[in-house]
């Protein structure tokens, strides 16, 4: 016994629609030899005759009737399967707006995008405020931003963003896995601002020393790299940081920084929430690798 087929079944059906093989072959743009030979083949897949052949056309038999019900299920089913991805193709991809304080772009926003498919993503890179008060004002789908957002916005707690001491290798510090607040004092500090309140040192950084103030990344790791200084960087940032750099952990309680996202109440902006999330994961496993790796 034979089985049955896509094609055989859109045979029958057609040829049952019109009680004729002539005409079935014409509306499907096949030969009547063809037809007939797939109404064989049907039939024998069956185990009995699917039509009575008759003077002036074709009639279902009972089992004929059997197999056209189904026919019509199944292809319906195909049709549908069909159209939907046809949708899929043609369906413009979805879009979302998403901002980030210039360190979550580092790897965190980047990791998740690229695990978001089809989605299109266009990025802001801005101060945390500005970015809330965009999403707020619905110029942005969801941002990554630093602290506490106030304000009616729906908020998601990311980890907490550790922050490190990043260092010359040939610093004393660079053997280390976690230096205390007493350990940095007397150290010449590369900073974004003459300012200490207004940079990453905090009020755990008592009375810095800033050598060089530079508020490009790039400039920083520089002079971090040429043994000239050292200075603050957030976890979000430490697997992107040249080799030429080395990072230890700052064990104070106060040396985090508190990241969260904000956005409206959306399934695209709460899956991409998710990407987020783990994405923040991922990123914790790179940060204990690349500090663990200059003390091993």
């Amino acid at each position: 016994m034979g089985e049955f087929t896509v094609v055989g079944l859109r045979v029958v059906r057609e040829a049952a629609r019109h009680g004729s093989f002539s005409t079935a072959a014409e509306r499907l743009g096949y030969t009547q030899s063809a037809v007939s030979r797939q109404i064989a083949l049907m039939e024998q897949a069956a185990g009995q005759a699917l039509f009575e052949r008759q003077a002036r056309g074709v009639r279902l038999t009972e089992a004929g009737q059997v197999v056209v019900r189904h026919a019509e299920a199944v292809l319906g089913e195909l049709g549908a399967a069909q159209q939907h991805l046809q949708d899929l193709k043609e369906r413009p991809a979805t879009r979302l707006r998403v901002g980030a304080f210039s360190t979550a772009m580092a790897v965190l926003v980047p990791t998740a995008i690229a695990a978001a498919g089809p989605t299109r993503v266009t990025v802001r890179e801005g101060l945390s405020p500005g970015l809330v008060k965009a999403v707020q004002r619905g110029r942005l789908d969801l941002a990554v931003v630093t602290g506490v957002p106030s304000g009616e916005v729906e908020m998601t707690p990311l980890p907490e963003d550790p922050l490190f001491v990043a260092t010359g290798l040939g610093h004393p510090f660079a053997g280390q896995t976690a230096v205390t607040v007493k350990e940095l004092k007397n150290q010449r500090w590369i900073a974004g601002s003459s300012e200490p309140g207004t940079t990453l040192l905090g009020t755990w950084v008592e009375e810095p020393e800033i050598a060089y103030v530079a508020r490009d990344w790039v400039a920083k790791l520089g002079l971090v790299a040429a043994g000239l200084g050292v200075t603050i960087v957030p976890g979000l940032v430490v697997p992107a940081l040249p080799p030429s750099v080395a990072v230890v952990r700052v064990d104070h309680p106060e040396a985090v920084r508190a990241t969260a996202v904000v956005g409206r109440a959306h399934p695209h902006v709460e899956a991409f929430t998710e990407l987020l999330r783990d994405a923040a994961a991922e990123l914790a496993v790179q940060v204990r690798r690349r500090v663990s790796s200059h003390f091993a």
